[in-house]
């Protein structure tokens, strides 16, 4: 039952609540402690009025007020470039004047205007510099002076050089200016790559390509809904595994363990003991179909990308979701995983790459500088830095915060796949076919490639949807849409006099954007 009161009860006990609730003001500000004031002013002061303090100052003023110091609230010594100077300058008011015709001038009838604080500041800063102020407050020598004393004339400077003299509040400094435009460092050169194995037993689209870590054979997904394993040396087929229902789009080999990781159009993620050959785990979430995966370097952690806008990280052994990571508002095409700092990248058809906090399962930075889909993103294996490829352009970005550093642009296609290696070769695989080769540093453009389709393909079936280097370094393996994988490798005859740089060191015209 409810227990009544009375009015009277009620309003005093409403009363009170009031009270209690606007007894501790928390918004009052709390009260100045005039010593820590004191310490925060002289330090605001010297930090922000440093170089002006030795500005000329109003000796009346000083002298009424009884001494340099006493104008000071906050007890601050005299600047030490005055000390040992005697200012040189005083701005007084007007001369005295009497205030009217015919009356005599008095020292109760005078008139004597003075001038304000800030104007005085303002006509001392307008006044010329000394040569004695000059000489006291120079710390080295000028480069007027250099030449001077070498007898050169000051104008017969070197060709390209620029002379900027400064003299601002007395002090005079130099500073030599290259007018030189910056240029493209001349790139590494690299030896160009040539076709020399075509293989074929796919009856649909190569969809993705990976190598085992011992090197010795690779293998390949596909839309005839297979996995296929073949030998890396001979290029022969050594096994095929069903399962999926739908295209096959990501396939990768574990390191630490003897599994081998699918995903596909089906929405399922498969694990795949390579001992039995059979699937021991499904990884279940997914609301639409699996673009991508990666298993993390260090950890037992394996990270998806799907259709449905998200990436999601599962533990491998346990089969549980870890994360979910939303933020994309588009399919995610690609996803990284590396042991540092951001673990995760992903790239997104909705234009963005975002940086991934893999403990918190939150977006540490989203770059948005693609102007189209980003399908492909790769870590360069050495330096902390990666490469995103879009129809617009291929960017390098530096970790852990994204900052930009180049575009490669001239791959004008939409870009479906990145690989790197050690020697900083760069690789772009288009849907049109055609594959570009970059050095990394200087991002020039040495080789360009558009293989032949395979015999009986329609010409619209060139495509590369996927490119792996082996482990050695010394392969590249391309999936494509003719349903061939093909294997490049360095051509051994090529050298520099050969195969020359055709490079123009010229001014770098580079977006930022």
């Amino acid at each position: 039952e409810v227990q009544k009161h009375s009015v009277h009860t009620l309003v005093f006990r409403s009363l009170k609540r009031t009270h209690d609730m606007f007894v501790a003001d928390n918004a009052k500000p709390i009260p100045l402690d005039e010593e820590s004031h004191k310490v925060k002013m002289a330090v605001k002061l010297r930090t922000e009025y440093g170089s002006v303090l030795h500005m000329p100052t109003l000796k009346e003023n000083l002298r009424e007020k009884g001494g340099p110091n006493t104008g000071d609230p906050y007890g601050h010594k005299p600047y030490s470039g005055n000390q040992g100077q005697e200012l040189e300058y005083l701005i007084t008011g007007t001369h005295p004047y009497p205030p009217g015709p015919g009356v005599a001038l008095t020292a109760d009838t005078k008139v004597q205007r003075m001038p304000s604080e800030s104007a005085a500041q303002s006509l001392a800063v307008a006044l010329p510099a000394s040569q004695s102020r000059l000489d006291a407050n120079r710390t080295a020598a000028g480069v007027g002076d250099i030449y001077r004393h070498a007898g050169i004339s000051e104008r017969s400077q070197p060709p390209g050089m620029s002379v900027a003299m400064v003299e601002a509040g007395g002090n005079k400094n130099s500073a030599l200016m290259a007018k030189k435009a910056p240029t493209m460092p001349k790139p590494q050169w690299h030896p160009p790559w040539k076709l020399y194995r075509v293989i074929s037993g796919h009856l649909g689209w190569v969809r993705c390509i990976a190598v085992e870590p011992g090197n010795q054979w690779f293998v390949t997904g596909s839309a005839d809904r297979t996995i296929k394993i073949w030998d890396l040396a001979s290029g022969k087929l050594k096994l095929s595994l069903t399962g999926h229902i739908s295209t096959v789009r990501g396939v990768i080999v574990s390191a630490r363990s003897p599994y081998l990781f699918s995903c596909g159009e089906d929405k399922q993620v498969k694990c795949w003991d390579l001992e039995y050959n059979k699937v021991i785990r499904h990884y279940h979430g997914h609301l639409s179909a699996v673009y991508g995966l990666d298993l993390h370097p260090t950890i037992d952690v394996l990270v998806t990308c799907s259709r449905d806008s998200t990436a999601r990280i599962w533990d491998v052994r346990t089969k549980a979701s870890v994360h979910t990571l939303s933020g994309h508002t588009n399919a995610v095409a690609t996803v990284k995983c590396q042991a540092a700092e951001p673990q995760i990248i992903t790239g997104s058809h909705d234009t963005t790459i975002r940086l991934w906090d893999l403990v918190a399962g939150k977006t540490r930075v989203t770059l948005t500088n693609h102007k189209k889909s980003v399908r492909a993103v790769v870590l360069h294996p050495r330096h902390y830095t990666f490469a995103s490829g879009s129809p617009d352009n291929i960017k390098q970005w530096k970790f852990p915060d994204g900052n930009f550093i180049q575009n490669l642009s001239g791959h004008n296609a939409i870009i479906n796949t990145l690989a790197v290696n050690s020697d900083g070769v760069l690789v772009s695989g288009a849907d049109n076919g055609t594959m570009h080769l970059w050095d990394w540093r200087t991002g020039y453009n040495f080789q360009r490639v558009h293989a032949a389709v395979q015999p009986g393909s329609l010409d619209s079936e060139s495509g590369i949807f996927a490119c792996v280097f082996d482990q050695s370094e010394s392969r590249l393996l391309t999936a494509e849409a003719d349903k061939t994988i093909k294997v490049y490798k360095e051509d051994d005859t090529a050298t520099e006099e050969t195969h020359p740089v055709s490079w123009k060191p010229e001014i770098i015209k580079r977006k930022r954007f």
